[in-house]
C-alpha cells in the first residue's frame, strides 16, 4: 500500500503548444491581413502599369513619323509606369524597400516599361516600319530581361550572365537574323511593286494626252473658220463678174 500511496499523480497529458506557437499564430494572421490589399488599389496599379507600358511602346516605335509629339507621349508614358511602380512597390506592398532598393526598383522598372515597350511595338508594327522594328524587338527582349533580373528582389543581379542570360541573347541574335531577312524581302517586294506600276502609268499619260486632241473645239472650229469665209467670198466674186 505504501508503494501505491506515494507514486506520484500522473500529470495532465494534454499537448502542449510549442514554444512560441500563438505568437506565430499571430504573425501569420497579421501577414494574412496585410496580403489582402484593396481591389481598388491593384486595379489601378495594373492599369496603370499596361497604359504606361503601351504610350511607351507607341511613342518608340513611331517616334521618326513626328518627334516633337512622340516625345510628349513616351515622357507621358514614363511617369505613368512610374506612378503604377510606386503604387505596387511601395503603398501595396508587405515589405517597403529600403531607399537604396527603392531606388534600383523604379530605375529598373523604368528601363522595363522600355524593354517591354520596344518588344510589344515592334511587334505590332512591324509590317510598318520592318527595318526599325528588326532592331527593336530583339533589344526589347534583352533590355526587358536585365531590367527584370534587376527589379526582382528574389534574384541576384548575377543571373544576367547566367545560362538563361545567355540563352536570352542567343534568343534576340536568332530574333535579329530573322526579322532583318523578312524586313529585307518585303523591302524588294515593295521596290518591284513600285516599279510596275510606275511602267504602267507612263502609257496611261500617252494616252491621255492623245485623246484630247481630235476632240479639242478648237481644232474642230479653226479649220472650219477658213472656209466658210472662202463660200460666202465665193458668192459675191461671183456676182460681182455676172454684173461686170
Amino acid at each position: 500500500m505504501s508503494l501505491l500511496t506515494d507514486r506520484p499523480a500522473p500529470h495532465d497529458t494534454a499537448p502542449q503548444s510549442p514554444p512560441g506557437g500563438r505568437a506565430a499564430a499571430r504573425r501569420a494572421g497579421r501577414s494574412r491581413r496585410k496580403r489582402k490589399q484593396p481591389l481598388a488599389g491593384r486595379y489601378i496599379g495594373y492599369v496603370l502599369y499596361f497604359v504606361g507600358a503601351g504610350l511607351i511602346s507607341g511613342a518608340v516605335v513611331h517616334h521618326p513619323l513626328d518627334p516633337a509629339r512622340y516625345t510628349v507621349v513616351a515622357v507621358i508614358g514614363v511617369l505613368v509606369f512610374l506612378v503604377a511602380t510606386l503604387v505596387n512597390e511601395f503603398l501595396l506592398a508587405q515589405d517597403r524597400p529600403p531607399l537604396a532598393r527603392g531606388l534600383m526598383v523604379i530605375g529598373a522598372s523604368l528601363l522595363l516599361s522600355f524593354g517591354i515597350g520596344m518588344l510589344s511595338g515592334g511587334l505590332q508594327h512591324f509590317e510598318d516600319f520592318p527595318a526599325r522594328a528588326a532592331i527593336l524587338v530583339p533589344l526589347g527582349i534583352v533590355v526587358s530581361f536585365i531590367a527584370f533580373v534587376l527589379k526582382d528582389a528574389e534574384t541576384s543581379s548575377r543571373r544576367i550572365f547566367s545560362p538563361l542570360g545567355l540563352a536570352v541573347l542567343l534568343l534576340a541574335g536568332g530574333c535579329y537574323f530573322g526579322l532583318s531577312t523578312l524586313a529585307a524581302g518585303m523591302a524588294g517586294e515593295a521596290a518591284e511593286g513600285g516599279g510596275h506600276s510606275h511602267g504602267g502609268s507612263a502609257p496611261e499619260t500617252d494616252d491621255h494626252g492623245a485623246e484630247p486632241e481630235p476632240s479639242d473645239p478648237s481644232t474642230t472650229t479653226e479649220p472650219s473658220g477658213p472656209d466658210d469665209t472662202s463660200t460666202s467670198a465665193e458668192p459675191e466674186d461671183a456676182a460681182d463678174g455676172h454684173a461686170h
